[in-house]
């Protein structure tokens, strides 16, 4: 059986995406194909997939056969509609998708002062020692087996591909390895065990080629494969093809890869080409700048130095040469310019810009621990919007004042089956007792036809973001809803933990969901299980809660102002759609009177008013929301110092 439809993955089936849609794949047992125009490839090899060249908004075809493919082809399309598929542990490469500059000539230089132009590909400026890393090249054997060698030398490979994916397992089960980076390791251990890559050199061992120059030809041969295709981030594999097919030959050889271990502090990496495994286990605090003959802009070495905030400059091509025996460097990885050897003039200028964007972390770091006051003495908390535990850290760093929204759906979409209670009241409590005694605010599941989650059968809908989804669909399912509420219950005793409804329009969903609640209690005080009952909340983010606020008021602990779904739903403009963008506007006076009524409900209750939406880091509207009576707001961990300066100076 088949079923088409056209693709929402933000960007394609690129590496990460690809990944997880094979991944997915795998998970049933069926023969699953995936077919664009008159090419069809195995949904089960991530090479394949890649090199199907699938895009966002094209038409494609998932076939299955077997006896779980009505569930297969069910969960492949949710995920191929779905626009945050392979996105959801990182965040980051969507909200800094690179430019993709054209790629100068290699190396092309400006004889005035003998600085080097490469892609810029992490902004920022960097001046320091250069730590040149140019492991040993390895070289093809070029040994002809004898007929009674081969299957040695397939166990051989076999081996090497076992090692490899050891290393990578070992590294992935690493502390404090960030999650962008825990996906991108995932993606190269998916290609060194891909069938593509392996079945291609097994191919040429049984051909008479030793393993080593097997494994060069079949990784140069798909790395080809990749280079020929027109999407910059389909390019960008050929690079992960590479740096795989060298882990492969070390392994090979029996060797390992040269450790960064010992780079110095405010060192600039200098390198031929590094592969995403090797750089995502190096010390990157250390690391001031990165400069490589290889990559650019959507390379992963390219999104693991954005990630980081690591200035780096790509794809220096042969020119990378000239850089091996310097001493000191310069680099800007906004222009794509590299200055070996400055002089005093250029080290002066880049040591200005250097200090001028301390200065204005700086400023801004101070106010990491403050407590930021409405000019009558009220706290205002600056809280922030999470997805995951591994956002746990930044915003402690940033100085969050606990969590404003708790995005529960990141968790139910990452699984392939729905997470049991025990999974999410861990979870939960994990999130609760890192922010204690701040509060921790979670959003139950939001999730409907645009973010599906396996285990919901979801209707086809004209229009999702009007349809079952959010509370709707909770209070539908009681046996999803349930788990939520008594894990919920349960994580509530480690520490000021409280929930918010999505998506409410009706008082009586309020109602239902205490009663929900009630029931939960019961069966928990039955089991004898500890709980603690938390404050209730509703998401304002319908035109229609606005309406009804100082009824819901009378209900709820809490309000908490979605901005982004109130400006949509309040401008009848979908916020993903480029041509109504400028409807989409939070500072249109209907939505601002929208945000006066919410607050104006939740002031006269005495009840608390926040914020989550985006707006709520914006500097220019933070003074006028504290003027409407919110005494919380959410946003992402970069925006929380900014937010508490603007606090602070608020008149």
């Amino acid at each position: 059986m088949e079923r088409s439809t056209i693709v929402r993955v933000h960007e394609g089936l690129h590496a990460r995406p690809a990944t997880r849609f094979v991944k997915l794949a795998k998970s049933f047992e069926s023969n699953i194909e995936l077919v664009k125009g008159e090419k069809s490839v195995s949904a089960k090899s991530s090479v394949k997939l890649m090199l199907l060249g699938v895009k966002e908004n094209e038409e494609v075809t998932v076939r299955a056969e077997g006896a779980d493919a009505i569930e297969a082809i069910e969960a492949l399309i949710g995920y191929l509609e779905n626009p945050r598929s392979g996105l959801e542990e990182d965040g980051q490469e969507a909200r800094q998708k690179p430019k993709a500059p054209a790629v100068p000539a290699p190396g092309a230089t400006s004889p005035a002062d003998g600085r080097l132009k490469g892609v810029g590909a992490s902004e920022g400026v960097a001046l320091g020692l250069a730590y040149p890393y140019f492991p040993e090249e390895i070289k093809p054997e070029n040994r002809k087996l004898s007929p009674d060698e081969t299957e040695a030398e397939l166990a051989r490979f076999r081996d090497a591909v076992a090692t490899v994916q050891k290393r990578m397992d070992a590294s992935l089960a690493a502390d404090g390895l960030a999650e962008s980076d825990r996906g991108i390791i995932a993606a190269l251990k998916d290609i060194a065990a891909d069938e593509t890559l392996t079945e291609e050199t097994i191919s040429l061992i049984r051909g008479g080629m030793d393993a080593v120059t097997a494994v060069f030809a079949a990784a140069s041969k798909v790395a080809t494969e990749f280079g020929e295709m027109d999407d910059p981030y389909l390019n960008a594999r050929a690079d992960d093809v590479h740096a795989v097919g060298r882990q492969l030959c070390l392994a090979l050889l029996g060797r390992e890869e040269g450790s960064l271990e010992d780079i110095p502090d405010g060192a600039i990496l200098i390198a031929e080409d590094i592969g995403a495994w090797d750089l995502a286990r190096a010390p990157l605090k250390r690391i001031a700048g990165v400069i490589c003959g290889h990559g650019g802009a959507t390379s992963h070495v390219a999104i693991i130095a954005r990630a980081h905030g690591i200035p780096a400059v790509l794809g220096l091509g042969v020119e990378i040469g000239r850089l091996r025996a310097v001493k000191h460097i310069a680099l800007d990885g906004g222009t794509g310019e590299v200055f070996p050897e400055p002089d005093s003039e250029t080290t002066a200028h880049f040591e200005a810009r250097i200090r001028t964007a301390d200065e204005e972390r700086a400023a801004l770091k101070v106010f990491r621990d403050v407590v930021p006051k409405r000019p009558d003495g009220t706290v205002i908390e600056v809280a922030a919007n999470l997805g995951s535990l591994e956002e746990i850290e930044a915003a402690q760093d940033a100085g969050a004042m606990g969590v404003g929204l708790f995005r529960t759906e990141l968790l139910f979409m990452r699984h392939m089956h729905l997470p049991s209670e025990d999974m999410q009241t861990e979870i939960y409590s994990t999130l609760a007792k890192a922010f204690a005694p701040h509060p921790v605010i979670v959003r139950t599941l939001d999730v409907g036809g645009d973010k599906p989650v396996a285990g919901v059968d979801f209707p086809d809908e004209e229009n999702p973001f009007l349809g079952w989804r959010g509370i709707r669909m909770c209070l539908d399912r009681p046996d999803i809803f349930k788990p939520q509420l008594r894990a919920l219950l349960r994580a509530a005793v480690h520490g000021p933990l409280k929930v918010m409804l999505p998506m409410v329009s009706e008082l009586s969903e309020v109602v239902r969901t205490q009663a929900l609640i009630d029931e939960c209690e019961a069966e928990l005080r039955t089991e004898g299980k500890d709980y603690r009952r938390f404050e209730l909340g509703v998401m304002i983010e319908t035109p229609a809660a606005v309406l009804i606020a100082p009824m819901l008021a009378k209900e709820v602990a809490f309000f908490s102002i979605g901005t982004n779904d109130l400006t949509q739903y309040v401008m009848a403009a979908d916020r993903l759609n480029p041509t109504v963008a400028s409807l989409n506007d939070v500072t249109n006076p209907a939505v601002m009177a929208a945000i006066q009524m919410t607050a104006k409900a939740g002031v006269e209750a005495g009840i608390m008013v926040g914020m989550c939406g985006e707006a709520a880091g914006r500097p220019d509207l933070i003074p006028e929301f504290i003027r409407m009576g919110l005494t919380e707001l959410s946003m992402s961990p970069a925006s929380i110092q900014r937010a508490k300066k603007c606090i602070a100076e608020f008149r």
